[in-house]
């Protein structure tokens, strides 16, 4: 049963991540988390490995859509990896519980920010 949801998740997070520029972290970690019962900085450090391809696969078909500014992804990318290296690095420092909190609250106010403004 755990590998049909890890299936299902996969879907829903392949699809959202070329859909909307997310998956991972939005639908792979709560899913993960909850109908898995996976440690949150498991679920985190998994789907971090899974967008690699997914990502890879979205870029491209994105990128033949004439959907990529590559200027921007330029500028984003060197301080996007450094970031990165330093949100895992954090993890080690904060509980469990914790980084369940934030994440929550931080889809809340993202989630908020996309219904309620322009």
């Amino acid at each position: 049963m755990q590998y049909l949801f890890a299936a299902l998740i996969g879907l829903a997070g392949g699809v959202s991540s070329g859909l909307f520029g997310v998956g991972g972290g939005i639908v792979m970690v709560p899913a993960m988390v909850y109908l898995m019962h996976t440690n949150i900085k498991t679920a985190i450090g998994t789907s971090l490995v899974v967008i690699i391809p997914t990502a890879l696969t979205g870029a491209f078909k994105h990128q033949q859509l004439g959907n990529i500014d590559w200027k921007v992804a330029a500028s984003l990318i060197p301080m996007a990896i450094i970031g990165g290296f330093i949100g895992a690095a954090l993890t080690k420092h904060v509980p469990a519980d914790t980084l369940k909190k934030l994440f929550g609250g931080f889809i809340i106010l993202a989630g908020c920010r996309l219904l309620l403004f322009k």
